[in-house]
């Protein structure tokens, strides 16, 4: 679950002695997670505490961004040294809570994406400086919560069944982040060496990280800003690793969005950006297949531009597709370069769609051009753009003959908080 908490000066070890009358059941003690390994050989709850648990969800649902809020303010209140670690605005936070938790809920009887998806924030949470200590009170405003929302359908039997559940996301989290810790940095500092102002609102920033900086073409970075601490955000390198070191991120300046507008309109040659470590599956090495067929829609062309680089650097021993789609030609972002690159490499062939303009060339969204082109079930598919591309493009594959676990993409939306 996302919870970011930070490192404070004195860690919360207590929970404080006074009762909250508001929270209707019993707290649980949460003891300190054993360390257990990321190996899961059965699930971790019985069928009836899944059940249990899964049926307190429904009831609290409807309730959920309310629960969220409370979550946080109960959260700040028993242990306020822990609010100045967090962002000062708490809307997207409260929203990657909850998804967080929903994904936990749905994966409660899946134990090999359970230990994958929490092992996924564990590693990630160490960029917060997450403690072990911090577990116990995060679980105890989380129970507090979810039993003041559920209100009768909270029993004691749901309350065990959450704390045992609570005790096994936490066990994996700070497993994996304790294994990660001794393998590698929690965060990067990275200067921008390079910027490029693309039109549309997009901008190419590139850094260079100040410690060596291991990634696979296609994986996905949390980035900080100095201009808005503690709201970290993600963004695909789009470029394979390079013999310098360096990364570009294709970023596009969002209305409202506090990181990507200072990407684009702020950052300048010599500020110092901070990356989290490197995270997602969508990577070359996870291809059975010769034949790729990658699609991409405006930035989401970053990561495929990555993957495409790869195939380069180990000789073209892939023939690819490449489809790129926009809603005009002006829009159409990267062609130019791609076509570039097709010009130097013959198993490279590219393809540009837009959607919502006439003119010369392939008009259609992605999935219908997809549809159109195919089929592509002997190919390994790799997506990247919006998620409601994403999602019809997958089915569209899907319906025609392409094996589900041959379409690689990332998460939607905040990449860590959702599984493969």
């Amino acid at each position: 679950m996302r919870f970011r908490i930070g490192r404070p000066t004195n860690p919360p070890t207590n929970p404080p002695a006074h009762p909250h009358p508001q929270d209707h059941a019993p707290q649980p003690a949460f003891p300190p997670p054993s360390g257990s390994s990321e190996q899961t050989a059965e699930p971790p709850l019985s069928a009836h505490e899944t059940a249990l648990i899964r049926s307190s969800v429904s009831v609290v649902e409807p309730l959920a961004a309310d629960m969220t809020v409370y979550f946080y303010a109960i959260l700040f209140a028993r242990y306020p040294e822990v609010r100045p670690m967090f962002p000062s605005g708490m809307d997207a936070q409260r929203g990657r809570l909850l998804r967080a938790l929903l994904r936990i809920v749905d994966l409660v009887d899946d134990p090999d994406n359970l230990v994958r998806f929490c092992g996924h924030l564990g590693r990630d949470h160490r960029k917060f400086g997450t403690l072990s200590a911090h577990f116990p009170a995060v679980g105890e405003c989380l129970l507090a919560s979810l039993a003041r929302y559920a209100g009768p359908a909270w029993t004691a039997e749901t309350a065990a069944a959450w704390t045992k559940a609570y005790g096994v996301v936490a066990d994996v989290m700070i497993s994996a982040a304790e294994q990660d810790e001794a393998q590698r940095p929690a965060v990067w500092p990275a200067t921008v060496v390079h910027k490029v102002l693309r039109g549309h609102g997009i901008g190419e920033v590139t850094v260079r990280p100040h410690l060596p900086y291991p990634y696979a073409a296609g994986q996905y970075v949390s980035l900080e800003t100095p201009w808005c601490p503690k709201q970290w955000r993600y963004y695909s390198p789009a470029n394979a690793p390079r013999p310098d070191g360096t990364l570009t991120f294709h970023v596009r300046a969002v209305a409202g969005g506090s990181v990507s507008g200072a990407l684009v309109h702020r950052s300048s040659v010599g500020d110092v950006l901070q990356l989290g470590a490197p995270m997602g599956d969508m990577v070359l090495d996870a291809a059975v297949h010769s034949d790729l067929l990658c699609v991409a829609g405006g930035t989401g062309l970053a990561p495929i531009r990555a993957i495409v680089e790869e195939v380069a650097r180990r000789g073209g021993r892939h023939k690819v597709d490449l489809f790129l789609g926009a809603r005009t030609g002006a829009e159409l972002y990267g062609v130019d370069d791609m076509l570039r690159l097709a010009q130097q490499h013959h198993w490279l062939s590219i393809r540009g769609a837009v959607s919502h303009e006439y003119i010369p060339g392939i008009r259609g969204s992605l999935p219908e051009v997809l549809a159109e082109y195919g089929p592509w079930y002997q190919h390994d598919v790799y997506i990247s753009g919006p998620a409601p591309m994403v999602v019809s493009a997958s089915e569209t594959l899907t319906l025609h003959g392409t094996l589900p676990d041959r379409i690689h993409h990332d998460p939607f939306e905040t990449p860590v908080l959702s599984a493969p």
